[in-house]
């Protein structure tokens, strides 16, 4: 597939509506908006010119040009590099599961579609299910029998979610559930598969996958035996 990443931002809760507003213009939904706050040092707050207070995450799947739009108008409109605005990055992505859930994501942005080329050489990939709240039991256990062992949920509230039953087919409600789980690259496509079999049409379950490598350092399995097919929790 062409370039896609996962943009995540992280602002004080007081900044989301502009920074919502900045991305509606730009054509990218916002997919899940959840809260947390910050874990730094009173002094290491104090260098930044940070305070500690309640901060939005947001999650946004973002196409190369997109994103480079995007952090333009960040810099010059939102100041984001001004200390204590906030920060934005990119993840990679190595998949989607389903041309519905491609197209739902990135809906408003021009999109081409080429051959996967990058980051094939990973020996975990996290995989990242958005589901409606209430449904993690059957995702779960779908995931299990493909061969993933547990998995981590994190509760958020879904945005930008108008559209959804054009593509998916269901109506997507508020309340969502992040699941997160690590497998073994060799696994990844069947657990996915296996996620959006079985977790049932009411879930409305979107599963993607980034990885590992990028985000926990794990070097690339260059020179190394072909994986053992375990689990990998």
């Amino acid at each position: 597939m062409s370039s896609l990443f996962l943009m995540v931002t992280i602002t004080d809760r007081r900044s989301t509506d502009a920074f919502l507003q900045l991305y509606e213009q730009r054509g990218v939904d916002v997919n899940l908006c959840t809260v947390g706050s910050g874990t730094a040092v009173r002094e290491t707050l104090a260098t930044l010119g940070l305070e500690k207070t309640e901060k939005a995450v947001l999650l946004a799947v973002v196409t190369e040009d997109t994103w480079r739009a995007v952090r333009t108008d960040l810099r010059r409109k939102m100041r984001i590099d001004v200390p204590g605005t906030g920060i934005a990055f990119t993840v990679p992505l190595s998949s989607i599961g389903g041309r519905r859930a491609l197209m739902f994501l990135t809906q408003h942005q021009p999109l081409t579609l080429k051959e996967e080329s990058s980051l094939k050489d990973t020996r975990y990939e996290l995989l990242l299910v958005i589901a409606n709240q209430g449904h993690t039991g059957a995702i779960m256990d779908a995931a299990r029998a493909a061969g993933a062992g547990g998995g981590t949920v994190i509760h958020a509230k879904g945005t930008g979610m108008e559209g959804a039953a054009q593509f998916l087919g269901v109506e997507l409600v508020n309340e969502k559930e992040l699941v997160l789980i690590v497998a073994h690259t060799l696994e990844k496509n069947r657990i996915m598969k296996a996620i959006m079999d079985g977790a049932g049409p009411k879930a409305g379950a979107i599963v993607f996958s980034l990885p590992v490598t990028d985000t926990a350092g794990l070097r690339l399995l260059e020179d190394e035996e072909p994986v053992q097919e375990t689990s990998a929790q």
